[in-house]
């Protein structure tokens, strides 16, 4: 594993804009002129869509700038090429609130790497529309919020859910097998900061016991996605996905025991890539720099 950045002295730059001579000049530029250090730089130029991607992970090995300076310095670079930007001290954990109902290891996969720092995150609270992990919240010292949905609640359960990612500063929301679709206008609210995880079956499986219905049909591989919400269920720009090939020996409860194995490698990959920086949006796709 390699070292955890040091806090205040490195930083990571990711941009997009449209592609055309001298951006990477324009910015590895900038950067010498502030006496940075280049500890990786990726790039991706999209010729279907003729958007430019770059990542740059940099440090100071002398007197390091402010971060409002930095961000103020750049300011100019970015409007000559019209260019979105962020740029973050790279050892800052992103706020991260997860969202879980009744399958609990997803929730358990985040928590253990949080605890065993190899997730760059803080996590100030838990969200779910059932009790069932309160303890498991205790045993972290992180409070629990239990928001039962119904249809006649739900509106207000998103609500009370936004207001509590407001009062803590939330960066990132990671649906953690939380089993409701959420509406229109929160998805869009959390347009590019909230990560579902969901099976991904050949054929495709919905509704009840998906894991019952593939071996019914015989599949031999199953799988999981990690994707950004949207409006449409389970559509959104996709991060990550993985599959495990599986026979005729494996009865359903161990496909479940499979699958479950696969989203919570799958989604801890996708909360890890976003909170450095790795993943950037491109559309309906992303463009991710592992």
């Amino acid at each position: 594993m390699s070292p955890s950045p040091v806090v205040g002295r490195e930083f990571i730059l990711t941009l997009s804009c449209q592609d055309g001579p001298g951006l990477v000049y324009a910015v590895t530029g900038y950067l010498v002129r502030f006496g940075a250090n280049i500890l990786a730089s990726q790039q991706f130029d999209d010729r279907l869509t003729g958007r430019f991607f770059m990542r740059v992970h940099f440090d100071f090995v002398g007197p390091v700038p402010d971060l409002a300076d930095l961000r103020a310095g750049f300011d100019d670079v970015s409007a000559q090429h019209a260019m979105e930007y962020e740029l973050v001290d790279a050892a800052t954990p992103t706020r991260t609130l997860i969202m879980v109902s009744k399958f609990g290891h997803c929730l358990n996969d985040l928590l253990y790497r949080y605890r065993m720092g190899t997730l760059n995150i803080e996590i100030p609270v838990i969200i779910s529309n059932h009790n069932d992990f309160a303890a498991l919240a205790a045993s972290y010292d992180i409070p629990y919020a239990y928001l039962p949905v119904t249809p006649d609640t739900k509106a207000q359960a998103e609500s009370c859910m936004l207001e509590l990612i407001a009062e803590h500063q939330i960066d990132l929301v990671v649906l953690a097998r939380y089993m409701q679709v959420l509406g229109e206008s929160t998805s869009r609210a959390l347009s590019g900061k909230a990560i579902n995880i969901h099976h991904s079956f050949l054929p495709s499986f919905k509704g009840a016991k998906p894991y019952h219905q593939a071996h019914d049909r015989g599949v031999k591989l199953i799988g999981a996605t990690a994707h950004y919400i949207n409006d449409d269920l389970d559509e959104g720009p996709i991060i990550e996905q993985d599959v495990a090939r599986v026979d005729h020996n494996l009865g359903p409860d161990d496909l479940v025991a499979a699958g479950r194995d696969v989203e919570t490698q799958v989604l801890s990959r996708a909360v890890k890539w976003h909170c450095e920086r790795r993943v950037m949006p491109n559309g309906t796709r992303t463009v991710v720099f592992r």
